[in-house]
Parts: C-alpha cells; sequence; structure tokens
C-alpha cells in the first residue's frame, strides 16, 4: 500500500505517519517528488488493524499495490530511481555505458580493451572473473585473481568494474574488487544470493533469466530491495525462444513494459542478445530507441581468439563506431552518451 499526502502538508504530517507505521511494525518508505510525497508502506497492512490512516493529518489517500513486487514499483517511487556507480548515474538523461571483455584473460588483454573502451567515452569496464558455462569443460574464468586484474587496469584508468558473482559465498572478495555486482541469468533466481547482494548494499546489475517473465524478473529485483538495497539495475540481456538465428530474441519490448511497470533503471545487453557481431550495434540501437538506459557490451581487442563468446564480441575500433551510431538515436530520444 501506498500512502499519498496532501499538497503542502507539514513534515511534521509525514513524521506522524512514519512514526505510526513503525509503532505497528511496518516499515515506511518515503519518495518525495516534484508533484506529492508518497510514503509507501512494507509489511503486512493488517498490522495497522482498524486505524484508519485515510483519517489522519496530511492524507490524501491510500492506494493499494496489487502487485507481488512493492518496492520495485513505478507506484511506490512515480519519479522512478536512479543508480550512481563510480560517478556514472543509471536512469539519468545520459545513458550509461558498461564495456569490456566476456572473460579475463590476462591484464594485458583487460587492458587493451580497456583503453578502447575509455577511448570511446566508457567509464565502466566489464570482465568475467567467474564465467559459469553450459559445458564443464569450458573454459571457467580466472576467478579471484580475475577481480584482482579488473581493478588494476579500473584503477589505472579512473574507470568503475562490474563483473559477475556466480556464489553468495564470493561476495566478500567481490565487493573489495568490484564497484557493481553482476547477478547473470542463470542466478536470477538464486533467491539466497539476491538476499545476499541485497545485504551487501553494493549496486547490483540484474540479468532477465533465460525464460524468465517480466513478473518472475522484477520479483528478483524485489528479494535483493527488501534487504534494504535499493540500488538495483535491470538488464535485458535476450531470453530463449523458438529462433535460432540469434544467440537469444532480444525483447525490446520489456523495455517500456519495465518503465511502465518499475521505478528501477533498465539497460540492453545486445552481445548476449545477438550472438553474433554484427548484430550487436543494430540491437543496442533499437534498445535504446525503445528508452533503455544505458548499454553493457562485449569489447576484445582481438575477439577472434577469446577464449570465451569469441563470435559476438566487438574490437575497440568497432565498440567506438558503435557508441557513435548511439549517440546519434540518443539525440532523438531525448537522451545524450
Amino acid at each position: 500500500m501506498i500512502i499519498l499526502m496532501k499538497k503542502g502538508c507539514s513534515q511534521q504530517d509525514i513524521d506522524g505517519i512514519v512514526r505510526l507505521l513503525k509503532e505497528h511494525g511496518l516499515g515506511a518508505n518515503l519518495s518525495t517528488g516534484s508533484q506529492a510525497t508518497i510514503i509507501g508502506v512494507l509489511g503486512d497492512k493488517a498490522k495497522l488493524g482498524d486505524v484508519n490512516l485515510e483519517l489522519m493529518d496530511g492524507v490524501e489517500k491510500c492506494v493499494p499495490i496489487m502487485r507481488s513486487y512493492k518496492l520495485a514499483s513505478r507506484e511506490m517511487t512515480p519519479e522512478g530511481r536512479t543508480v550512481t556507480v563510480n560517478g556514472v548515474v543509471f536512469g539519468g538523461k545520459r545513458l550509461a555505458m558498461i564495456a569490456g571483455p566476456c572473460a579475463v584473460e590476462s591484464e594485458e588483454q583487460v587492458m587493451a580493451a580497456a583503453q578502447g573502451v575509455k577511448a570511446a567515452g566508457g567509464r565502466l569496464l566489464r570482465g568475467g572473473a567467474y564465467k559459469p558455462r553450459t559445458s564443464p569443460y569450458a573454459f571457467q574464468g580466472m576467478e579471484d585473481e580475475g577481480y584482482r586484474i579488473l581493478r588494476r587496469v579500473a584503477d589505472a584508468l579512473d574507470m568503475g568494474v562490474v563483473s559477475e558473482i556466480v556464489s553468495h559465498d564470493q561476495i566478500d572478495v567481490a565487493c573489495r574488487y568490484c564497484d557493481m555486482l553482476q547477478i547473470g541469468a542463470r542466478n536470477m533466481q538464486n533467491f539466497r544470493l539476491l538476499r545476499e547482494v541485497g545485504r551487501s548494499q553494493k549496486p547490483v546489475l540484474l540479468k532477465r533469466g533465460i525464460a524468465s517473465t517480466i513478473e518472475e524478473w522484477l520479483d528478483a529485483a524485489e528479494y535483493i530491495m527488501s534487504e534494504g538495497n535499493y540500488n538495483v539495475v535491470l538488464c535485458e540481456r535476450g531470453i530463449r525462444t523458438f529462433e535460432t538465428a540469434t544467440r537469444n530474441t532480444l525483447d525490446v519490448s520489456a523495455v517500456p513494459v519495465v518503465r511502465e511497470r518499475s521505478c528501477l533503471p533498465v539497460i540492453i545487453d545486445p552481445s548476449h542478445a545477438a550472438g553474433k557481431a554484427s548484430y550487436v550495434t543494430p540491437l543496442a540501437l533499437a534498445g535504446i530507441a525503445a528508452g533503455a538506459d544505458g548499454l553493457i557490451v562485449e569489447v576484445h581487442p582481438e575477439p577472434r581468439v577469446a577464449m570465451s563468446d569469441a563470435a559476438q564480441q566487438l574490437t575497440t575500433a568497432s565498440y567506438q563506431a558503435l557508441v557513435r551510431q548511439v549517440s546519434a538515436v540518443a539525440a532523438a530520444v531525448g537522451r545524450e552518451v
């Protein structure tokens, strides 16, 4: 339930509502916008018993939130949330651009990729230290050493680090080296991991599961937010369908749906959707045109010799060309890179 306060209500009115909720064992999420102040009620409203909140000073009306995800809902924060990572804002006018290699292979490889990303204006470096792969015989990543390499390169270039964690027992180590923790598609419904990441308070990039509905995706975000971590960014990376021409089917329609239903920023991963480098730029442009708040793209200095996902990784030159085209589309829809 949300409590819509009257325009011009006093701080004393707001404090009184928050105090009452806490006295009844309920939480309060305060959202102050340019048009109205909204108090989100966290917990079972049955605890209020016979209390009629609409009779309290300053209250305009109470509105139930029918969705299973409350904190992630647009109703809870009508003006939307922003998430800041290393000075990069997700959800603002400027698009957030994350790029780097699929997997960390060596410090030289990461540095070469990062320099190309930096030259294109990028400030967030992605790279897989732990690689959850379909085959147990495929390259699984450099693990903790991969995190350390990413941190050294990022520090040298004044960039932030975005990298995936695959288990709750990696969180402490990952938090020492990463500015944003990525939850991959395979772990979107790993609820213990989601809760632990929520307790970490680190910004989280939550990818959509390979066959998950939008509601399931937002419910997953709710697990993180329910632990007090509201710094969640959603990532549409393509879903599994009958089509085999691409690696996954990019659900561009998910962007406007999420923006309507949720207060969280949403970005696009065209690399995992495409599976082929030549498709990455067109999908990226489609995502930005649809209203995405940014992109996460795989970039490798020599994609042909990449140890994972070679076919879909861009060269640094190709990435810089992508950014130029994205800038044009962004300007057309009132955004900027």
